[in-house]
């Protein structure tokens, strides 16, 4: 291996033996405007924040953009709490300072791992709540204009895992910071099933955490311990007709009613029923616990997670006739791709 290239083994929680030519880190506002144009072309760079949601399928990386800016800030308006925070803060301290100040309302997106930066590209969400109902606006450094810019919650085309940034920005720019409303009037959100448990009358936003935290514990591995990124796929969601018809075989399939009708079902649900709970390949597997979620036992290439990653697809696919989605980023040298993409070269 080349001694001038970098590994990025300690830079993304599968752990995998990637190296890339360059890591530019980004500590300052001026550390954009200084970002080489020759470095902005879509195959040259991948923008990483803690790594925890990216899977380098192949051995040599692009320049790597690491975003460390850092700061909160807090405001009180009216009603509610607005929280500016920069997008190198890490997403899980954020939630416990909020709860740690009293600013209840993050507590059903505890533990979820990764930046605060890295939270709007993928709308993170967990036990009934998403970033999107809470996000002001979204700062954003805008490449070819060298010049940072405020798109508000409507302009970020939050959906299901999704929105404008992994969609018509992409490569275009980068996120430096997040704007959010926390309402003082706090309402817990106990809908999802595991919270729904808790006493509703002495229930407060630190044992909800609490609890959300315990949950996440007792069904996904550490990353520190059994590498791995969280869940790898998307739950699908369906067409009410689809969905009835799935039920007619399939009476007891957890799901989740969408707002707009459709239904959403459960990834891990699927692939336990495919019987790849547990199953193991070489150095990779899927987790004896939790069927959603891609582990490296040791030495597991990023190729190997991807190939597992695609035989879990298949076999979904064969039985369900229906098609899971890969939540992690698959980034190959030449930045990121989607498996269709590194399925046809």
């Amino acid at each position: 291996m080349n001694r001038s290239l970098l590994s990025l083994a300690q830079m993304n929680s599968f752990a995998i033996k990637a190296y890339t030519p360059q890591i530019m880190e980004i500590n300052s506002k001026e550390d954009l405007y200084n970002l080489s144009t020759s470095t902005l072309h879509p195959t040259n760079f991948y923008i990483l924040g803690e790594g925890s949601n990216t899977l380098f399928v192949e051995e040599m990386a692009p320049t790597i953009i690491h975003m460390a800016l850092k700061g909160i800030k807090v405001e009180e308006i009216d009603d509610f709490y607005r929280l500016t925070v920069a997008a190198g803060e890490n997403w899980h301290q954020l939630v416990e300072f909020c709860i740690e100040n009293q600013i209840n309302g993050l507590e059903n997106l505890a533990l979820i791992p990764g930046s605060v930066g890295a939270a709007p590209v993928q709308n993170i969400g967990a036990y009934g709540v998403e970033f999107a109902d809470f996000c002001e606006s979204v700062t954003w450094f805008d490449f070819a204009d060298k010049c940072e810019k405020k798109l508000t919650r409507k302009d970020c085309l939050f959906a299901y895992r999704n929105s404008v940034f992994k969609q018509a920005l992409k490569h275009k720019g980068v996120i430096t910071a997040v704007s959010l409303l926390i309402a003082k009037n706090w309402q817990p959100n106990l809908s999802y099933a595991g919270l729904n448990q808790l006493p509703k009358e002495s229930i407060n936003a630190k044992a909800i955490m609490a609890e959300v935290i315990r949950l996440r514990q007792s069904k996904l591995p550490d990353p520190k311990e059994l590498p791995n990124a969280g869940s790898f796929f998307k739950n699908p969601i369906l067409s009410l007709s689809r969905y009835t018809e799935l039920t007619k075989k399939y009476a007891n399939v957890p799901h989740y009613h969408q707002k707009n009708g459709d239904i959403k079902v459960a990834a891990a649900w699927l692939i336990e029923q495919a019987g790849l709970k547990g199953k193991r390949r070489g150095n990779v597997g899927i987790h004896v616990n939790q069927a959603l979620v891609l582990v490296n036992y040791g030495n597991g290439t990023g190729a190997e997670l991807f190939n597992l990653a695609r035989y879990v697809q298949d076999k979904v696919y064969k039985k369900f006739n229906i098609k899971i989605e890969p939540e992690v980023r698959l980034i190959s040298s030449t930045g990121e791709k989607s498996m269709e993409e590194f399925q046809h070269g």
